[in-house]
Protein backbone atom coordinates (compact mmCIF):
# COMPACT_ATOMS: atom_id res chain seq x y z
CA UNK A 1 0.00 0.00 0.00
CA UNK A 2 2.86 2.27 0.97
CA UNK A 3 4.79 1.82 -2.52
CA UNK A 4 0.84 2.41 -4.38
CA UNK A 5 0.70 5.72 -2.27
CA UNK A 6 4.50 6.84 -2.88
CA UNK A 7 4.18 5.92 -6.97
CA UNK A 8 0.80 7.99 -6.73
CA UNK A 9 2.87 11.04 -5.24
CA UNK A 10 5.75 10.61 -7.60
CA UNK A 11 3.37 10.72 -10.55
CA UNK A 12 1.26 13.76 -8.84
CA UNK A 13 4.48 15.90 -8.64
CA UNK A 14 5.49 14.80 -12.27
CA UNK A 15 2.02 16.23 -13.64
CA UNK A 16 2.69 19.37 -12.20
CA UNK A 17 5.50 19.91 -12.65
CA UNK A 18 4.69 19.29 -16.37
CA UNK A 19 1.77 21.34 -16.29
CA UNK A 20 4.22 24.00 -14.77
CA UNK A 21 6.42 23.51 -17.92
CA UNK A 22 3.64 23.70 -20.66
CA UNK A 23 2.21 27.31 -18.93
CA UNK A 24 5.80 28.85 -19.65
CA UNK A 25 5.01 32.48 -20.81
CA UNK A 26 7.46 33.85 -23.60
CA UNK A 27 7.06 36.96 -25.39
CA UNK A 28 9.73 38.20 -27.91
CA UNK A 29 7.46 41.36 -29.38
CA UNK A 30 4.00 42.61 -30.05
CA UNK A 31 2.67 39.30 -31.51
CA UNK A 32 3.19 37.67 -28.49
CA UNK A 33 0.80 39.73 -26.54
CA UNK A 34 -2.13 38.19 -28.28
CA UNK A 35 -4.28 36.68 -25.20
CA UNK A 36 -1.83 37.54 -22.77
CA UNK A 37 -2.66 39.21 -19.45
CA UNK A 38 -0.88 43.02 -20.10
CA UNK A 39 -0.69 45.60 -17.57
CA UNK A 40 -0.91 49.18 -18.12
CA UNK A 41 -0.27 52.45 -16.19
CA UNK A 42 -4.17 53.77 -16.28
CA UNK A 43 -4.58 56.77 -18.28
CA UNK A 44 -2.16 56.50 -20.58
CA UNK A 45 -1.66 55.99 -24.28
CA UNK A 46 -0.07 52.25 -23.38
CA UNK A 47 -3.45 51.16 -21.97
CA UNK A 48 -5.14 52.63 -25.25
CA UNK A 49 -2.86 50.91 -27.42
CA UNK A 50 -3.37 47.85 -25.69
CA UNK A 51 -7.03 48.09 -25.74
CA UNK A 52 -7.26 48.79 -29.77
CA UNK A 53 -4.63 46.91 -30.62
CA UNK A 54 -3.58 43.86 -28.85
CA UNK A 55 -5.93 41.00 -30.01
CA UNK A 56 -8.08 39.32 -26.82
CA UNK A 57 -5.60 41.10 -24.52
CA UNK A 58 -6.71 40.63 -20.86
CA UNK A 59 -6.39 43.98 -19.52
CA UNK A 60 -5.01 44.89 -16.07
CA UNK A 61 -5.08 48.92 -15.38
CA UNK A 62 -2.67 50.15 -12.23
CA UNK A 63 -1.79 53.49 -10.77
CA UNK A 64 1.31 53.29 -11.80
CA UNK A 65 3.73 51.48 -13.75
CA UNK A 66 5.73 49.99 -10.90
CA UNK A 67 2.65 48.99 -9.42
CA UNK A 68 1.68 47.10 -12.93
CA UNK A 69 5.59 44.99 -12.60
CA UNK A 70 5.23 43.86 -9.12
CA UNK A 71 2.42 41.81 -10.33
CA UNK A 72 4.02 40.96 -13.20
CA UNK A 73 7.04 39.59 -10.64
CA UNK A 74 4.58 37.45 -8.96
CA UNK A 75 3.32 36.37 -12.06
CA UNK A 76 -0.32 37.73 -11.55
CA UNK A 77 0.19 39.32 -15.56
CA UNK A 78 2.59 38.52 -18.01
CA UNK A 79 3.86 41.65 -19.06
CA UNK A 80 3.96 45.46 -18.99
CA UNK A 81 3.24 47.85 -22.09
CA UNK A 82 4.86 51.35 -20.82
CA UNK A 83 7.36 54.53 -21.85
CA UNK A 84 10.99 53.47 -22.57
CA UNK A 85 12.62 55.41 -19.48
CA UNK A 86 10.37 54.77 -16.86
CA UNK A 87 11.06 51.16 -17.91
CA UNK A 88 14.64 51.25 -17.43
CA UNK A 89 14.33 52.71 -14.37
CA UNK A 90 12.02 49.76 -13.16
CA UNK A 91 13.83 47.03 -14.84
CA UNK A 92 17.22 48.89 -12.91
CA UNK A 93 15.16 48.03 -9.84
CA UNK A 94 14.46 44.70 -10.62
CA UNK A 95 16.87 42.67 -12.11
CA UNK A 96 14.40 39.87 -12.63
CA UNK A 97 12.89 41.50 -15.30
CA UNK A 98 13.78 42.92 -18.97
CA UNK A 99 12.91 45.05 -21.51
CA UNK A 100 11.49 43.70 -25.20
CA UNK A 101 11.38 46.27 -27.70
CA UNK A 102 9.63 45.73 -31.25
CA UNK A 103 10.24 47.69 -34.34
CA UNK A 104 6.51 48.68 -34.35
CA UNK A 105 7.46 51.44 -31.35
CA UNK A 106 10.68 52.31 -32.71
CA UNK A 107 8.95 53.67 -35.99
CA UNK A 108 5.91 55.08 -33.83
CA UNK A 109 7.41 57.63 -31.14
CA UNK A 110 5.69 59.52 -29.26
CA UNK A 111 5.95 63.82 -28.59
CA UNK A 112 5.94 64.89 -25.01
CA UNK A 113 3.69 68.20 -24.33
CA UNK A 114 2.40 70.38 -21.41
CA UNK A 115 -1.00 70.60 -21.10
CA UNK A 116 -2.91 73.79 -20.64
CA UNK A 117 -7.22 73.62 -20.20
CA UNK A 118 -8.08 75.32 -23.64
CA UNK A 119 -8.26 78.49 -24.66
CA UNK A 120 -5.69 79.44 -21.94
CA UNK A 121 -3.28 81.13 -25.15
CA UNK A 122 -1.86 83.44 -22.43
CA UNK A 123 -0.58 80.68 -20.49
CA UNK A 124 0.17 78.70 -23.70
CA UNK A 125 2.80 81.45 -25.35
CA UNK A 126 4.75 81.66 -22.40
CA UNK A 127 5.03 77.91 -21.77
CA UNK A 128 6.12 78.03 -25.47
CA UNK A 129 8.33 80.28 -25.13
CA UNK A 130 10.22 79.23 -22.40
CA UNK A 131 10.73 75.88 -23.84
CA UNK A 132 11.83 77.23 -27.09
CA UNK A 133 14.07 79.80 -25.26
CA UNK A 134 15.57 76.35 -23.55
CA UNK A 135 16.14 74.70 -26.49
CA UNK A 136 17.93 77.46 -28.24
CA UNK A 137 19.96 78.55 -25.07
CA UNK A 138 21.61 74.96 -23.80
CA UNK A 139 19.37 74.92 -20.65
CA UNK A 140 17.40 71.91 -22.64
CA UNK A 141 20.77 70.21 -23.08
CA UNK A 142 21.66 70.76 -19.71
CA UNK A 143 18.54 69.44 -17.97
CA UNK A 144 18.75 65.98 -20.57
CA UNK A 145 21.95 66.02 -19.04
CA UNK A 146 20.87 66.25 -15.23
CA UNK A 147 18.05 63.65 -15.47
CA UNK A 148 19.25 61.12 -18.27
CA UNK A 149 23.04 61.31 -17.85
CA UNK A 150 25.48 58.41 -19.57
CA UNK A 151 26.51 57.42 -16.57
CA UNK A 152 23.51 57.08 -14.38
CA UNK A 153 24.17 59.65 -11.57
CA UNK A 154 20.83 61.59 -11.76
CA UNK A 155 21.76 65.79 -10.34
CA UNK A 156 18.80 67.46 -9.83
CA UNK A 157 19.03 71.25 -10.74
CA UNK A 158 18.70 74.18 -8.71
CA UNK A 159 16.20 76.62 -9.89
CA UNK A 160 16.21 80.41 -7.66
CA UNK A 161 12.42 80.70 -7.77
CA UNK A 162 11.20 84.21 -7.59
CA UNK A 163 9.39 85.70 -4.30
CA UNK A 164 6.54 86.01 -6.27
CA UNK A 165 2.39 86.58 -4.82
CA UNK A 166 0.97 84.47 -7.87
CA UNK A 167 1.13 80.83 -8.13
CA UNK A 168 1.09 78.68 -10.76
CA UNK A 169 -0.42 74.72 -10.12
CA UNK A 170 1.64 71.91 -11.88
CA UNK A 171 -0.21 69.06 -12.20
CA UNK A 172 1.74 65.56 -12.22
CA UNK A 173 2.29 61.76 -11.20
CA UNK A 174 5.26 61.22 -9.36
CA UNK A 175 5.53 57.81 -10.67
CA UNK A 176 7.14 58.09 -14.17
CA UNK A 177 10.84 58.61 -13.18
CA UNK A 178 13.50 60.30 -14.42
CA UNK A 179 10.61 63.03 -15.35
CA UNK A 180 8.47 62.97 -12.34
CA UNK A 181 9.25 60.97 -9.06
CA UNK A 182 9.61 61.39 -5.51
CA UNK A 183 13.48 61.88 -3.81
CA UNK A 184 12.63 61.89 0.07
CA UNK A 185 9.76 64.22 0.65
CA UNK A 186 10.47 66.46 -2.68
CA UNK A 187 8.51 65.72 -5.84
CA UNK A 188 11.55 66.24 -7.97
CA UNK A 189 12.46 65.13 -12.34
CA UNK A 190 13.16 66.59 -15.62
CA UNK A 191 9.29 68.03 -16.04
CA UNK A 192 9.21 69.54 -12.76
CA UNK A 193 12.98 71.26 -12.86
CA UNK A 194 11.07 72.58 -16.72
CA UNK A 195 8.44 73.05 -14.81
CA UNK A 196 10.44 75.71 -12.45
CA UNK A 197 11.23 77.28 -15.23
CA UNK A 198 8.23 78.04 -17.03
CA UNK A 199 7.39 79.77 -13.60
CA UNK A 200 10.04 81.18 -12.75
CA UNK A 201 10.03 83.15 -16.43
CA UNK A 202 6.29 84.29 -15.75
CA UNK A 203 7.23 85.73 -12.40
CA UNK A 204 5.67 83.01 -10.70
CA UNK A 205 5.86 80.57 -7.51
CA UNK A 206 5.58 77.05 -8.33
CA UNK A 207 3.24 74.26 -6.27
CA UNK A 208 3.39 71.32 -8.00
CA UNK A 209 -0.19 68.70 -7.05
CA UNK A 210 0.70 64.79 -7.07
CA UNK A 211 -2.40 63.12 -8.45
CA UNK A 212 -3.03 60.15 -10.27
CA UNK A 213 -2.17 59.95 -13.97
CA UNK A 214 -5.97 59.33 -15.21
CA UNK A 215 -6.96 62.26 -12.87
CA UNK A 216 -4.85 65.18 -14.56
CA UNK A 217 -6.95 66.09 -17.07
CA UNK A 218 -10.32 66.60 -15.67
CA UNK A 219 -8.29 68.35 -12.57
CA UNK A 220 -6.65 70.87 -15.51
CA UNK A 221 -10.78 71.20 -16.66
CA UNK A 222 -11.88 71.49 -13.23
CA UNK A 223 -9.22 74.46 -12.59
CA UNK A 224 -7.57 72.44 -9.95
CA UNK A 225 -4.15 72.86 -11.73
CA UNK A 226 -2.93 75.02 -14.33
CA UNK A 227 -0.79 72.92 -16.48
CA UNK A 228 0.32 69.47 -16.56
CA UNK A 229 3.66 68.11 -16.97
CA UNK A 230 4.12 64.56 -16.26
CA UNK A 231 5.39 63.08 -19.31
CA UNK A 232 1.92 63.11 -21.21
CA UNK A 233 2.11 61.66 -24.99
CA UNK A 234 0.05 64.36 -27.38
CA UNK A 235 -3.09 62.53 -29.51
CA UNK A 236 -5.74 63.54 -31.31
CA UNK A 237 -8.16 62.23 -28.09
CA UNK A 238 -6.48 64.21 -25.19
CA UNK A 239 -6.22 67.68 -28.24
CA UNK A 240 -9.76 67.25 -27.89
CA UNK A 241 -10.04 68.15 -23.74
CA UNK A 242 -6.67 70.56 -23.31
CA UNK A 243 -4.28 72.31 -25.53
CA UNK A 244 -0.94 71.15 -25.82
CA UNK A 245 2.52 72.57 -25.82
CA UNK A 246 5.31 72.67 -28.88
CA UNK A 247 6.52 69.12 -27.98
CA UNK A 248 9.37 68.83 -25.78
CA UNK A 249 10.41 65.18 -26.22
CA UNK A 250 10.04 61.61 -28.24
CA UNK A 251 9.68 58.25 -26.86
CA UNK A 252 8.51 54.79 -27.58
CA UNK A 253 6.58 52.30 -25.87
CA UNK A 254 8.22 48.79 -24.53
CA UNK A 255 7.15 45.93 -22.72
CA UNK A 256 8.67 44.58 -19.95
CA UNK A 257 8.57 40.43 -19.18
CA UNK A 258 10.46 38.31 -16.82
CA UNK A 259 14.07 36.97 -17.45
Amino acid sequence: MKKIILCSLILAAAFSITACSKSKVVINGLDDLKGKKIGVQAGTTGESFVQDEIENAQLSSFKTGIDAALDLKLGAIDAVVIDELPAKEIVARNPELKIIRDPYFSENKEEYAIAIKKGNKDLLESINKTITNMKSNGEYEALIKAFMPVDGNISIPVIDMPSASKTLKLGTNAAFPPFEYIDGKDCVGFDITMGQKIAKDANYKLEVIDMAFDSLIPALQSGSIDFIAAGMSVTEERKKNVDFSVPYFASEQVIIVRK
